[in-house]
């Protein structure tokens, strides 16, 4: 685990960028993979960061079951710009986020559909120092962004 914050946000700016140019719609260079998280404030602080594409967020009302089946309709198996992951799981780091994304994970799994879970677990080694969350994110956005425009200069708000 990197040990100072220069090399932590580099690694979780690295992480962040890339999927934000995976999330970011196929009409702006991306591949419109949704990122599914658990809450609205998750929403806004992916948002603080650029995130533009789609986010599906758990917490709407549904029970797991229909939340999956609701994503396997809309997003399919495979990405189908670059036949990768179908969504990227960004659940907290805590306890229950764990869990949470074990589960989300083996349901869609289930239906034959490719995760990201690789986007969490850099997050979760980079940035548990700062917090267990996905939300908390957006107080260190400021801080991230110079490190995942590195990785995504298309996603800044200069251009």
């Amino acid at each position: 685990m990197p040990s100072d914050r220069h090399a932590r946000y580099t690694s979780a700016g690295r992480a962040l960028g890339e999927s934000r140019i995976r999330n970011r719609q196929p009409s702006d260079g991306g591949c419109g993979c949704p990122i599914i998280i658990e809450g609205r404030r998750d929403r806004i602080a992916l948002q603080a960061m650029g995130f533009t594409g789609p986010i599906e967020q758990v917490n709407r009302g549904w029970d797991l079951a229909k939340f999956v089946t609701h994503i396997f309709e809309t997003y399919g198996i495979l990405n189908k710009v670059d036949q990768g992951a179908s969504v990227i799981l960004l659940m907290d780091w805590d306890r229950t986020g764990g869990r949470l994304q074990r589960k989300l994970g083996e349901r869609f799994n289930a239906f034959g559909m490719r995760v990201d879970n690789e986007t969490r677990m850099e997050l979760v080694r980079a940035m548990k120092p700062e917090g267990r969350t996905v939300e908390g994110l957006k107080a260190h956005a400021e801080k991230l962004q110079p490190y995942i425009d590195q990785i995504d200069p298309q996603g800044s708000e200069e251009e």
